[in-house]
């Protein structure tokens, strides 16, 4: 399949997605009376049903990464070249930063303002590894155990990440930064984007060890009970 059309569904997919984390983040907190309990409840639905949709719509284009630490676990495991990935990257970061941009005209806001929602500190740095480390091996292990599960899967994780971390799960560089750009409920300070990005890539890195060892692992033990016995 042509390179172009991966990339287009990775815009599509990426911009839609970030959309639908800011663009529920407005609406949640406006309806939500200042409970940020709700607010939450309703950001987190509405990530997780778009991630539902968007994967099953363009999985099939381009694997439907959405997200740079998953593009690198993929090129990381040879499943695309180097040339494909840095490209997969560029196009989702540029399509996050749109997609904030078009939520933020779907509400009526100016298109860009820098974040001051403040989330720095180690409680929430160890959230992000954790976040983004569970994530890749809900998609690793997730695609050689139940690869038509995926959708399901992904969405559950990301929705029940919203709550379990302190973070609240962003487990994505390009969204990272792209939430850099919103004073919205789903914003973050741009000096606090660094620390998530690296902790986000160290937690996905030992999620494609562990992965990779769980299934080194399997195989193994599937060999060693199918030798015929003396």
């Amino acid at each position: 399949m042509n390179l172009w059309r991966k990339l287009l569904a990775e815009f599509i997919g990426t911009s839609l997605l970030l959309a639908a984390i800011v663009g529920s983040g407005i609406m949640g907190a406006a309806l939500a009376g200042g409970n940020d309990a709700v607010a939450l409840l309703a950001n987190a639905a509405a990530t997780a049903g778009a991630l539902y949709v968007l994967i099953v719509l363009f999985a099939p284009v381009s694997g439907a990464h959405f997200n740079p630490v998953v593009t690198l676990a993929m090129r990381i495991h040879g499943e695309i070249s180097s040339r494909e990935m840095v490209a997969y990257i560029g196009v989702q970061i540029i399509a996050a930063i749109a997609g904030v941009m078009l939520a933020h005209t779907m509400f009526g806001l100016p298109l860009i303002q820098p974040g001051m929602h403040a989330r720095t500190g180690a409680p929430l740095w160890i959230s992000e590894g954790v976040a983004s480390y569970g994530l890749l091996l809900t998609i690793l292990l997730g695609r050689r155990h139940r690869p038509a599960a995926i959708p399901a899967l992904v969405a559950s994780y990301i929705f029940a990440a919203y709550w379990f971390t302190a973070s609240t799960s962003f487990a994505n560089p390009a969204v990272t930064l792209a939430r850099s750009l919103t004073q919205t409920f789903a914003g973050i300070r741009p000096q606090d984007v660094s620390d998530f990005v690296l902790a986000q890539i160290a937690g996905a890195l030992l999620g494609c060890v562990t992965a990779f060892a769980l299934r080194a692992t399997a195989t193994k033990s599937s060999s060693v009970a199918t030798e015929p016995s003396a």
